[in-house]
């Protein structure tokens, strides 16, 4: 019989509760997915080229998703098929092409984003700072995996040229951003933000430190 000293590591309880948040998140996708006419890998591409005007390469777009080419590009043409993607020419190489949304592909991604998931309303359900801590949690746990290059470079504020972590006393909005010259709060760090611009690796580990370094306790209830 399983006791509290007999459980498994808490590293692997974590991946435990993670691994029952991802089964809700998948029915979440193809609930969506269904929604905007796609399938979730479908979805997924729409998702990354949406906010990315000049679109990305074929190898680019695997390596976000985390699939291989060729599934990638399977998924690509059925969204071209669709009208939801177009290829245009590399500018500067003719042979190489960017994958970029079409109108079409945007009014299916707003349809997918019309409708929170199950794993989302289960997130606004928690009291405020505990959603704001989750956050925090997650994007550590992002950080984690793209510095031990599990992932690409996420377009967070934790990995930004812009981002200043703790630049002003006022605790409701501590951190700055540079590229519109303006504070924010810990309940702001995006995940994926449109003007992202990857900071150079030393940069990236100074303002690491510096966010780490200065983060409030949990909450406490």
């Amino acid at each position: 019989m399983e006791s509290p000293r007999t459980a498994p590591p808490l590293p692997m309880r974590v991946l435990e509760g993670l691994e029952r948040i991802a089964t809700a998140i998948r029915a979440d996708d193809w609930n969506r997915a269904r929604a905007a006419g796609v399938n979730p890998t479908q979805l997924a591409i729409l998702d990354v080229l949406e906010g990315r005007p000049a679109g990305l390469a074929v190898r680019d777009l695997a390596s976000q998703l985390g699939v291989s080419q060729p599934t990638a590009t399977d998924s690509i043409l059925a969204l071209e098929r669709k009208g939801m993607v177009e290829k245009r020419p590399e500018p500067g190489d003719g042979r190489s092409q960017r994958v970029q949304i079409t109108p079409a592909g945007r009014d299916a991604h707003a349809a997918r984003a019309a409708a929170p998931g199950a794993v989302a309303q289960a997130a606004s359900a928690l009291p405020d700072d505990q959603q704001e801590y989750l956050l925090l949690l997650v994007v550590s746990v992002i950080r984690q995996l793209q510095e031990s290059q599990a992932i690409p470079i996420q377009r967070m504020c934790v990995s930004c040229r812009y981002f200043r972590p703790y630049a002003h006393a006022d605790a409701a909005k501590p951190h700055h951003c540079n590229f519109v010259d303006a504070a924010f709060g810990q309940q702001d760090l995006r995940i994926d933000c449109r003007e992202h611009e990857t900071a150079d690796p030393s940069v990236r580990a100074a303002t690491w430190t510096a966010f780490e370094g200065s983060q409030p306790p949990p909450p406490s209830r």
